[in-house]
């Protein structure tokens, strides 16, 4: 079962890429982004689209040039993830085929994603905007518009995102984080997974 959840693996090394990505596979999370301010993130998301290329969504994110897009499409990569709106990144990224989900607040910012060919939106922050913020957001949004909430959306609050029309969710150092042990990586995900499961049930 593929979960619309997309782990963000910020300051993944290489040296780990492959033991995680297949970690967070078998727990069930098959998106995975690899932020560009991570150490040698294109490194990364090349072992992961080797290893995993075939079976998962792979990319990047803190993408934010044109230049980053076509870097990421040279590794394999074809997912990204942006913390703003730039349509230059968003149009690039879907000339070359990849899925683009641009980070946005307003709906000044939805609909210019939206006009540049945006795959999906990514609500950021979302601790800022909250269930509340996104309910009011959807009243404008085209129909059938997918929006993932980034940044306060976790295993406490799935269903209040979800009631409030959520489509998936960006789960970052509530997750990972470089120093955890593989252990801990497994622990939280098995009870990211879970908590999705239950919200969605």
């Amino acid at each position: 079962m593929s979960r619309p959840i997309i782990a963000i693996l910020r300051g993944l090394t290489p040296s780990s890429a492959e033991k995680v990505g297949r970690l967070l596979i078998e727990t069930g999370i098959d998106r995975i982004e690899v932020p560009l301010n991570s150490p040698d993130p294109l490194e990364s998301i090349g072992i992961l689209v080797e290893a995993f290329g075939d079976r998962a969504l792979i990319g990047a994110g803190t993408v934010l040039t044109p230049e980053q897009v076509e870097a990421v499409r040279d590794v394999g990569g074809k997912l990204i993830v942006s913390p703003n709106a730039d349509p230059d990144v968003i149009r690039r990224s879907r000339e070359l085929g990849l899925q683009s989900w641009p980070g946005i607040f307003t709906p000044t910012e939805a609909f210019s994603a939206l006009k540049a060919g945006a795959t999906g939106l990514k609500l950021f922050p979302g601790s800022l905007a909250g269930p509340a913020g996104l309910s009011a957001l959807r009243a404008v949004l085209p129909a059938g518009t997918q929006v993932f909430a980034v940044g306060g959306a976790g295993t406490d609050n799935f269903d209040e995102w979800i009631a409030a029309s959520a489509d998936g969710f960006g789960i970052g150092s509530a997750l990972f984080k470089p120093d955890m042990e593989i252990a801990e990586i497994s622990e939280r995900a098995i009870r990211i997974v879970a908590a999705y499961d239950e919200a969605v049930a």
